[in-house]
């Protein structure tokens, strides 16, 4: 997002639609990166019209990520394709125990995709971004002709400073080993297909969408060194979260369905769905790998947090050669929780 808007004609916000000649250099696209983009998320770098941004930091180990969101439809309940990736991207580098310093977007857009729609998913951007303290420092826009894209595609990256003596990586956890779970679970997943499917029910389901980097700052200063492990359980959600762990460490999982936090409006749509909860995405809630010792200190400080007052303990690392994760259903039986063999899901981040 390097050009400066010119003088002249504005957008029409209210009526027009993405042209081809907003993506091919000149004045039209200057006007729709000035007019959306950078308004939207207005910062000093950006500001400044480079083709990057120049920024210190911190001294400390440096965490990358980056991703993709391809989400339809493009705005569902409790969320939308632009705030699912400023959190998506910050919750990647949060589960570094990192803390998100800046981001990248970079935008493809199909030709005739209403601007309104697009100002509202740069604002929802903005907004977010600017809610997490994450500010979104450059990025790119492209416009594909009319069927060669589903609306908008956004790809981001973030970069973080993961703070000293920290490691969590994926091959860590070891048996005896407490999993923690940040809150309920199949919000995001069922708030998508609900919208999709033109479901409703008695309660609404809202995505959890949240950046969860400050829930995690507070479990890194409660624990530390104490915590193994955290990832978020996105696209697969936990099972496939956990099974990642499992083959990662070469131990197994065993966890407790009735210690699982799931809602119950949740629990009725997987049910008529035909959906697994353990299966579906979630895009606001973490894992956690602990010792033993920590597990209860750790707990007791994400339930302290707004976006970990479910937090629950939902099972335990154990020593298995096959790498399985079991668990014991509510009605004492066991079973083993498996890969997803195929696509749920699609297109739901």
């Amino acid at each position: 997002m390097n050009k400066h808007e010119p003088a002249g004609r504005k957008l029409d916000l209210r009526n027009g639609r993405v042209e081809l000649s907003h993506g091919s250099g000149g004045r039209a696209m200057a006007r729709l990166i000035g007019e959306i983009f950078h308004a939207a998320f207005d910062n000093e770098w950006l500001a400044a019209g480079n083709d990057q941004a120049a920024f210190d930091i911190p001294a400390g180990r440096m965490a990358m990520t980056t991703d993709g969101y391809v989400v339809s439809p493009l705005f569902f309940p409790g969320g939308d394709i632009g705030k699912l990736a400023v959190h998506g991207t910050i919750n990647d580098i949060a589960m570094a125990g990192a803390r998100p310093l800046h981001m990248s977007a970079s935008f493809i857009i199909e030709e005739g995709f209403p601007l309104a729609e697009l100002k509202l998913i740069a604002e929802s951007m903005g907004e977010a971004s600017r809610a997490a303290g994450v500010a979104i420092v450059t990025g790119d826009t492209k416009v594909v002709e009319r069927g060669k894209a589903d609306g908008v595609f956004i790809s981001t990256s973030c970069v973080g400073i993961i703070p000293a003596g920290l490691t969590l990586s994926g091959d860590r956890a070891r048996p005896g080993d407490v999993v923690l779970l940040s809150g309920s679970i199949g919000d995001h997943g069922v708030a998508v297909m609900s919208k999709r499917e033109n479901l409703s029910f008695d309660t609404q389901v809202l995505s959890d969408t949240a950046a969860l980097h400050e829930l995690v700052a507070a479990m890194v200063e409660t624990a530390g060194g104490a915590i193994r492990l955290m990832r978020d359980p996105t696209r697969g959600g936990v099972a496939a979260t956990l099974n990642e762990i499992a083959h990662q460490s070469r131990v197994g999982v065993r966890i407790d369905e009735k210690a699982i936090p799931v809602a119950p409006q949740v629990a009725a749509a997987c049910e008529l769905l035909g959906l697994d909860p353990l299966h579906v995405a979630n895009e606001g809630k973490l894992l956690a790998v602990v010792t033993c010792e920590a597990a209860d200190a750790l707990l007791a400080a994400m339930r302290a947090h707004p976006l970990g007052a479910q937090a629950a303990r939902i099972g335990e690392i154990v020593a298995d050669e096959h790498c399985f994760v079991q668990m014991t259903t509510a009605f004492g039986g066991g079973r083993i929780i498996d890969w997803l063999s195929g696509e749920q899901l699609p297109r739901i981040c």
